[in-house]
């Protein structure tokens, strides 16, 4: 398969997520690429984060904060302009009405070139609301190109140039990271809530800090390796929407 390296940098980017850290996991060192270059970056997420933790005697009302407040300072360090939270229930993401029209809303008024989202047709994928929220950024990029959908709304449709599916089932494209792979350890890091259930960061934190970076900066030179670059992050393309 014949593989595709770097887009044109774009003037406006959306990025959607299932939770928050989702995208920096995904795309975050593309963003901040981007984001450097002159991008408009915002950054969709559509859950709360609410159930992001193994301690069964934990306040979700104060997660909730902690993970808004950790996903604005994830932002800042990519250099996104705007993060959009829609709030749904973490673990009840449904690819339903209310999910497609808030990002048929969010995508008109955002009005990217490139849209970034969870891969929908990945198989053997563990957590549902990864694949839900694949499914609802592609619908609502569908509902946003035409008129007849959400007329009400009043911002005119909008149709992105290019899909690019992060944890794809096949990669086709991959963007060149080299320098910003650092930026997108340093935004993963700010969520700080997540550090044992996610990122295996708990008894020994140097330690495990360590290793953690150095597991992003291997799967980078493996995806660069796919291109003959030094370090990328991998998707699969879509052009045609």
């Amino acid at each position: 398969m014949t593989v595709s390296v770097d887009l044109p940098t774009p003037e406006r980017v959306l990025a959607i997520g299932a939770h928050p850290d989702d995208i920096e996991f995904g795309c975050g060192a593309t963003l901040a690429k981007w984001s450097a270059a002159g991008a408009h970056v915002t950054m969709c997420v559509l859950t709360d984060g609410a159930k992001g933790t193994w301690d069964r005697a934990a306040d979700t009302a104060k997660l909730v904060e902690a993970r808004t407040r950790e996903q604005r300072a994830a932002a800042a360090v990519l250099g996104a302009q705007a993060t959009v939270l829609l709030g749904f229930a973490d673990g009840e993401l449904r690819t339903d009405a209310a999910g497609i029209e808030a990002l048929c809303r969010v995508i008109r008024d955002t009005r990217p070139d490139v849209v970034l989202a969870h891969d929908p047709w990945k198989q053997y994928r563990l957590h549902p609301d990864h694949g839900h929220a694949g499914h609802l950024a592609v619908a609502g990029i569908v509902n946003a190109r035409d008129p007849h959908f959400f007329p009400e709304h009043g911002n005119a449709p909008h149709r992105p140039c290019t899909l690019l599916c992060f944890e794809p089932g096949r990669i086709d494209h991959v963007e060149r990271v080299d320098g910003f792979v650092e930026r997108k350890i340093e935004a993963l890091l700010a969520h700080r809530s997540q550090w044992r259930s996610t990122m295996g960061i708990a008894d020994d934190p140097e330690r495990e800090v360590a290793a953690f970076a150095r597991g992003l900066r291997d799967e980078a030179r493996a995806d660069g390796v796919r291109a003959g670059v030094r370090a990328a992050e991998a998707f699969a393309r879509i052009d045609d929407l």
